[in-house]
């Protein structure tokens, strides 16, 4: 079956079409003008701020002029990232998509339905000549991926909406009504690099599953940093271990499938030899939740310069050392995690050594409590700290009247009742009601799978669910 002919159709195709132009993070250009230029053939009221916020103006259908206003709100930018086999182009390409039974996929890649269905969802509200609606404002944000920069760049009195519904949520049954703020949490140092001593030898670890690294940080899943750093770790005491390069990891918001480390050891045969011993502890740890995990540790060559033994066992030391996955559930929701930490990524490259956390809180105290921790850890062992990207949380109101509205309408269209909860993910909603504290806001959307990840996939039938949902909501929007 093609795309273009599942239902709904109108958003599929938006979809298709939205995918057909890059948009990675911070290269948002060519979609920034895709919206903009969707708008104005529209005839509707277009506008670009100076971050690069696309916001689109349309006026109430008949009888609707009454009704409170809305903001309809998804980000452009997309989580870029592909297996290793794959060869693809994010700044060049479009997405290449696929049917598999009731799921939308990419061929090796992200989906970019995080939030690219969100987006193609309200230029089909916005195209639309016969779905009632109120006053909307389509605000289209840049960048939340990496930095939030769009949200952080929406200045008061942009918007006049009283109610913003964020179409970001993965959970077709889920009502969102808070959600985690971060912190970017940078560690760097600069090691002299000279010849390596010893043998040369390459671990890699690979086939981890990754995902979002708030959503998915409870379930246990493997960080090929964290394993690279036991696997380290496990050979500091008699093999003399001078490390030449650390490339794992990627994005800090994506919970890292895949890293190598090459290093420098007294006897290969010997740090390989004993290093298995663990390897397979660890495969047998992960065999329930990492089916796919991998774990190889082979001699090699290198000609790059490696750092000292000492400063080897401090970066080793560090990685043994620092927080990562869940730091504390909330004591006040169920089930919810208050506070996080990602250990995202680890370069070492001719003695430049960078570690990338994304640390996350839904309360802001508890979030720099993580943050100082790994800022403590790091500087015991003589290297740099810089916090840098932080944006707060989303304090839930329960009892709101859009919240309210919505649990209504769930109920009596299917059945059973939404789950209304507060996610441990970075909704723009946050940022924003700090700018418009009066806005009532809710987030929610289709079911995906695997963001963040290459196995990112979009459910066909929640989508008629989520599209068919919104426009009850939009049709019983309260009067003002």
């Amino acid at each position: 079956m093609e795309l273009s002919n599942i239902e709904p159709q109108i958003i599929w195709k938006n979809f298709s079409k939205l995918n057909a132009v890059p948009r990675p993070s911070k290269k948002e250009e060519k979609v920034i003008a895709f919206i903009k230029g969707f708008g104005e053939n529209l005839g509707l009221e277009t506008t670009v701020d100076e971050v690069g916020n696309v916001i689109i103006k349309k006026p109430a259908t008949a009888g609707m002029e009454n009704r409170k206003s809305i903001v309809l709100q998804s980000h452009l930018d997309m989580v870029c990232q592909k297996n290793n086999d794959v060869n693809f182009d994010f700044e060049t390409e479009g997405i290449k998509m696929e049917i598999d039974g009731d799921w939308v996929k990419a061929k090796g890649t992200t989906l970019g339905a995080d939030n690219g269905l969100g987006v193609a969802t309200i230029m089909s509200i916005l195209e639309s000549s016969d779905i009632p609606h109120p006053a909307l404002e389509a605000l289209f944000t840049i960048d939340e991926e990496t930095g939030m920069t769009g949200a952080l760049g929406l200045k008061p009195g942009q918007l006049t909406g009283q109610i913003l519904l964020n179409l970001d949520t993965e959970e077709d049954d889920e009502i969102d009504i808070g959600c985690a703020g971060g912190v970017d949490v940078t560690i760097t140092q600069n090691y002299a690099a000279e010849a390596p001593k010893g043998q040369i030898v390459r671990l890699e670890v690979k086939g981890l599953q990754g995902g979002h690294s708030g959503m998915d940080i409870h379930k246990g899943f493997g960080n090929a940093n964290i394993i690279l750093g036991r696997l380290l770790y496990s050979g500091l005491e008699n093999q003399n271990i001078e490390l030449v390069s650390i490339d794992s990891g990627g994005l800090r918001n994506a919970i890292p499938r895949e890293g190598v480390a090459l290093i420098s050891v007294r006897n290969a045969q010997e740090f390989i030899e004993n290093v298995t011993i663990l390897k397979k502890d660890i495969l047998e740890e992960f065999a329930t939740v990492e089916p796919g995990i991998q774990i190889n540790i082979e001699n090699s060559t290198s000609s790059d310069k490696a750092i000292s033994e000492g400063d080897s066992k401090k970066v080793i030391l560090t990685l043994k050392a620092l927080h990562n996955g869940v730091y504390r559930m909330s004591p006040d929701v169920a089930d919810l995690v208050e506070a996080s930490n990602n250990v995202a990524r680890v370069e070492l490259k001719v003695g430049e050594l960078k570690i990338l956390n994304l640390t996350r809180s839904s309360v802001d105290s508890s979030k720099y409590s993580v943050a100082e921790q790994l800022k403590s850890v790091a500087e015991l062992a003589g290297m740099n700290v810089e916090f840098s990207g932080s944006y707060p949380g989303w304090k839930p109101k329960p009892g709101s009247e859009i919240v309210q509205l919505m649990e209504k309408l769930y109920t009596e269209k299917f059945t059973e009742k939404p789950h209304v909860v507060a996610c441990h993910a970075g909704l723009e909603c946050g940022i924003i009601g700090a700018n418009y504290p009066e806005m009532e806001m809710v987030s929610f959307g289709p079911t995906i799978r695997g963001a963040h990840s290459p196995d990112e996939k979009a459910n066909i039938p929640s989508t008629q669910k989520f599209w068919s949902f919104l426009k009850d909501i939009l049709a019983n929007i309260p009067q003002k």
